[in-house]
């Protein structure tokens, strides 16, 4: 995942070390495993949802240990921290940001025992594992809670950089909004930052000031699902469950789960089975999802929602089956066939029901 991240000072960058206190079982070794973060594990989203997958693969296996380190801006300096984790012995190195491709596949290239994970980037080697999951699924079922909750018909949604990524989330979102309530329409602001909680609360007041009664984002932190609770709107919230920053508010939101992820990569790493594939995960597997629904929620949504949910997971339904519009009309995916995977990784375009533009690099 992107992450060029304009931090506002929560946390300095530092090395935050865990390991269990069990030794390896006889005969074998610990594996140290490195997890690098471009936020701090205390920003309730994208961080503290990867740190919850190191606890999770700790808890699992006691022959690993892990440590983890915070607020790593990408360029010069994950460069030296990805060098420094492999000329320290760690066996598997997982950078966590899409900005710190390049350097990973440098330093994969002067470490090659080292087994490296880039989470969400598209450049691989033998050594260097891409891995992400199909968080558009859940996006779009809580579209659908969105579109049913709205009175408006205003929809905002705090957006962070105008990666890919990023704008299929829009689009599967909008998609359920307008299955929902076809008169509604999704409002982008840009925020060109991950974690800046003064930012995304002055993005999501805008929106509110134009009418928007429900909010959403692809942000780190709870500042939209707080500035919507303090207007008395809904929100929905990203990456873990937000409820408690906006009780009253929090509708639901789409969630990351990546210890089962973590803990198949080690265990290809200890077997001598890791190599350089992509894996792209959905709710079958478990590692994305939905936040429960709140209690303001109707039965019939809940219905409604669960019934997509099990349909997705079971490969019965595609959120992104044509026919897909994009704004000018056009149609971008005809009836009967669904967008590809490559269209996905370049898609650059809105679909019909988003108010905003995709900034041009």
């Amino acid at each position: 995942m992107g992450r060029w991240a304009r931090l506002t000072g929560v946390l300095a960058a530092g090395v935050v070390a865990f390991a269990l206190a069990t030794g390896p079982a006889p005969g074998q070794e610990k594996l140290k495993v490195g997890f690098v973060y471009v936020g701090p594990v205390g920003d309730a989203g994208w961080t503290y949802a990867h740190d919850q997958g190191r606890k999770y693969l700790e808890a699992h296996d006691p022959n690993v240990q892990t440590t983890a380190v915070e607020n790593v801006a990408e360029g010069a300096d994950s460069e030296r921290v990805f060098t420094d984790l492999a000329r320290k012995g760690y066996g598997l190195i997982v950078g966590t940001s899409f900005g710190y491709m390049d350097a990973m596949v440098k330093v994969a290239g002067e470490f090659p025992k080292v087994a490296f994970v880039h989470i969400s980037g598209f450049k691989r080697a033998k050594n260097l594992m891409t891995a992400f999951g199909r968080i558009e699924q859940p996006r779009y079922l809580t579209g659908l809670v969105a579109g049913a909750m709205t009175k408006t018909h205003i929809i905002g949604y705090v957006a962070a950089h105008p990666i890919p990524e990023v704008v299929r989330g829009i689009n599967a979102f909008t998609l359920g909004v307008r299955a929902t309530d076809p008169k509604a329409t999704v409002h982008v602001v840009w925020s060109n930052t991950w974690y800046d909680p003064a930012q995304e609360e002055q993005a999501a007041e805008s929106l509110l000031s134009i009418g928007a009664d429900v909010l959403t984002q692809h942000q780190d932190s709870p500042a939209v699902v707080q500035a919507a609770a303090a207007k008395g709107k809904y929100a929905i919230g990203y990456n873990s469950d937000m409820s408690k920053f906006g009780p009253k508010a929090f509708l639901t939101a789409a969630v990351w789960n990546w210890g089962p992820m973590y803990t198949l990569i080690v265990k290809q790493v200890k077997g001598g089975s890791f190599k350089g594939d992509d894996i792209w995960w959905g709710m079958d597997k478990g590692v994305v999802d939905i936040a429960p629904l709140g209690p303001m929620v109707p039965a019939s949504v809940r219905s409604l929602v669960m019934a997509k949910r099990q349909a997705i997971i079971a490969g019965t339904f595609n959120e992104l089956a044509g026919p897909i519009k994009d704004q000018s009309g056009t149609v971008r995916v005809p009836a009967g066939s669904a967008l590809s995977d490559s269209a996905q990784l370049s898609m650059n375009w809105f679909v019909q029901g988003v108010v905003g533009q995709v900034p041009s690099k």
